[in-house]
């Protein structure tokens, strides 16, 4: 019925993927929100599901798009790889913050971690309502707001 959507785990090794846990999403966050508490942990997972879902929406207007999450051995995480053939074109992290100091420093770690793993991709941090460029260790992260991210094409 479609009610839930599953995200395997990046890795360029096909077996890895198959073995690896699964990441799974709900179709309609009105359940979500049935269900959650009003913390902002689980805004932070609401804002996930709606990040995912509008990647499901852009997948299925360009099928060359492929995503995945990213977890290491020492559980940093990157939320979602977005991979257009052999390459690696974005790195995203989706948090409840408005403001830069709400951002968690694991979120930028992860993504450097993942960034130096896979030697490519953009550096995107989706966020409640923060607008801002930084520069860490030579990387660019873009903070970009959900709702602007989710009006660009």
């Amino acid at each position: 019925a479609y009610l839930v959507h599953i995200l395997d785990k990046y890795s360029p090794k096909p077996k890895e993927v198959l073995a690896s846990p699964k990441k799974v999403y709900i179709a309609d966050t009105g359940l979500i929100k049935s269900l959650a508490l009003t913390s902002s942990e689980d805004r932070g997972r609401i804002m996930e599901n709606i990040v995912f879902l509008e990647f499901a929406r852009r997948r299925a207007i360009d099928p060359a798009l492929e995503l995945y999450y990213w977890r290491d051995y020492q559980d940093r995480e990157v939320d979602f790889v977005v991979k257009r053939g052999p390459r690696v074109e974005a790195l995203v992290q989706a948090t409840y913050a408005a403001e830069m100091d709400e951002i968690d420093k694991r979120e930028v770690r992860s993504l450097l971690k993942g960034r130096e793993l896979m030697r490519t991709g953009e550096l995107q941090v989706i966020t409640w309502d923060l607008d801002a460029i930084e520069e860490v260790q030579g990387n660019t992260i873009s903070y970009i707001p959900l709702w602007r991210w989710l009006l660009d094409s």
